[in-house]
């Protein structure tokens, strides 16, 4: 009780000694860094005494950190984009964004609480890692969503002039949820396995190239964004209620790839780059949210806003007030299965960086717990999101980088990193938000992360030695990963089946699945050169 009273109720407890002017000034052009100075904050270590005020402060940057993130993928999956997207409604959209940014919160507590379940097993990592959803699967649902459409379990309207709409498929999203916990399982299985064995089947010339061409895939949809839209309007029909994007309805409208859209774009990816150059460390922690929030501020200055989803949206929101049949799409199995292994490999590296960068040792015994804790955390989250109505969670890395430049890696800010998330996803209205901005704006945003994506799967391969067997590895997975993203329907006339043998149709359409998510066919041919053949003595 004393410690408690202290905390409320004194000045170290409230504020601290902390250097707040570190964290928020802006740097000036020509001054010397402040590390070069010598005036750096203390590092607060894991279990610290940290001031409530640094708690909530830091805790509401890292919250903000992984706020673009988290929105990304429930924008890309339930938006109005023809064959690859759901075509929800908009209080269906602003409700999966408040249950990612819940869920986010919810999970990210088991990750960092570092449960002991039997013998040397824990669940979660005891470190400020927080969880937010993945990018992974996002090709591979986005390809489940295409097949739907195609067989018919997802419904079509095909006005009088030709022109076919695609409509809202929540039977789509309930097969994404059903297999995604069903393959959730693997990484759980994984998590008992020795992190040296992992790394032996999956090292990181598997995982590099893994990691750049999800990263790569993920560009074009946010390209597409930033010329307008992803939907019908994409094409450019001469006429019709998409002639226009986002359609001839909206508040100000234009032809894809207009110019307007192309600048309001770049007007994010530019005010991205301005604050790297000038903001303070909080400032380039959330630089991604600071660039959508200034191309947020122009556009609806400029009359760009539709503002009846945030009209329409409830005051507050929780998961479960919409719910969807779950089901197993057979053919995505292989795939997701695959993902959930990346998922795990992935999750080994960004465990790894928390550790090194909060002070706690990187080899060890209790460094193997807190890989196989971090695992285990990863797929059990995995499999309740999917319960949840949430696409699959992983480790957020960037918030590394939030811990190495405010020097605080106590579990009590990322405790309060989860109440952030958890309030802004209860506030619908919040989360209504963002379905009113401009395609435009989002894809300015969204083609910066997905290209660090890109750019983190490169840092990977950069620590190969490059040797020849290695460059051969590599160029015959890049023949199916990269071949795949510049002619994406090479295979697509490669099975011509049409009869009633559904298990033969769900074979091929589990193939195509495969080689049509680049990043696994390319994962596929890299894991089985490796194995076979024989190693470079050069």
């Amino acid at each position: 009780m004393d410690s408690l009273r202290r905390k409320w109720t004194t000045r170290d407890g409230l504020i601290g000694k902390y250097d707040y002017a570190f964290l928020c000034l802006p740097r000036l052009p020509f001054s010397a860094p402040r590390k070069r100075r010598g005036d750096v904050p203390k590092f607060y270590g894991l279990h610290d005494e940290v001031p409530v005020t640094i708690a909530l402060l830091l805790g509401f940057q890292h919250a903000l950190a992984m706020l673009a993130g988290i929105v990304t993928v429930p924008l890309i999956l339930t938006a109005p984009a023809g064959s690859t997207g759901l075509n929800f409604p908009d209080d269906l959209r602003q409700h999966q964004i408040s249950v990612a940014l819940i869920v986010s919160g919810l999970l990210s507590a088991i990750q960092i609480t570092r449960i002991k379940l039997f013998g040397k097993y824990y669940m979660g990592t005891g470190l400020l890692s927080v969880v937010g959803t993945s990018f992974v699967t996002v090709s591979i649902a986005q390809n489940i969503i295409s097949q739907l459409y195609a067989n018919g379990t997802c419904p079509t309207s095909t006005a009088a002039d030709g022109t076919v709409s695609y409509l809202s498929c929540p039977d789509a999203y309930g097969a994404i949820l059903g297999t995604s916990a069903l393959c959730s399982l693997v990484e759980i299985a994984l998590s008992f396995l020795p992190p040296k064995a992992l790394k032996k089947l999956f090292p990181p010339i598997v995982t590099g190239l893994a990691i750049l061409l999800i990263g790569v895939d993920l560009i074009g949809s946010g390209f597409k964004g930033w010329a307008g839209g992803s939907g019908v309007c994409a094409n450019r029909p001469a006429t019709g209620f998409y002639a226009d994007c986002p359609n001839i309805g909206a508040p100000r409208h234009y032809p894809w790839g207009d110019a307007h859209w192309i600048g309001l774009g770049f007007l994010v990816f530019s005010a991205i780059y301005v604050i790297e150059v000038f903001g303070s460390p909080f400032m380039r922690n959330i630089q991604v949210v600071l660039g959508l929030l200034v191309g947020c501020v122009v556009s609806a200055a400029l009359g760009y806003w539709d503002k009846s989803s945030i009209d329409a949206a409830p005051v507050v929101d929780f998961p479960w007030t919409h719910t969807y049949k779950l089901s197993v799409y057979a053919p995505a199995i292989v795939p997701f299965c695959f993902a959930y292994v990346v998922l795990a490999i992935e999750s080994i590296g960004d465990v790894t960086a928390s550790c090194d960068v909060s002070g706690v040792p990187v080899e060890g015994e209790e460094f193997d717990s807190r890989i196989q804790g971090g695992m285990l955390a990863d797929g059990f989250n995995g499999l309740m999101s999917a319960l949840m109505t949430g696409t699959p969670m992983s480790v957020f890395a960037q918030n590394n980088g939030v811990i190495a430049l405010t020097r605080c890696a106590n579990t009590t800010v990322g405790y309060a990193c989860c109440f952030w998330l958890i309030v802004m996803g209860v506030f619908a209205k919040f989360a209504a938000v963002f379905i009113a901005i401009p395609d435009a704006v989002l894809g300015g945003m969204t083609t910066f992360l997905f290209a660090s994506v890109a750019t983190s799967g490169i840092r990977v391969l950069a620590f190969l030695k490059w040797t020849r067997r290695d460059r051969i590895i590599i160029a015959g997975a890049l023949c199916f990963g990269v071949g795949n993203y510049v002619v994406p329907n090479w295979f697509s006339y490669f099975f011509t089946y049409s009869g009633d043998n559904a298990a033969l149709r769900g074979l091929m359409d589990s193939v195509v699945l495969i080689v049509g998510s680049g990043y696994v066919a390319a994962s596929i041919i890299a894991i089985v050169l490796n194995l076979v053949l024989p190693s470079d003595k050069d």
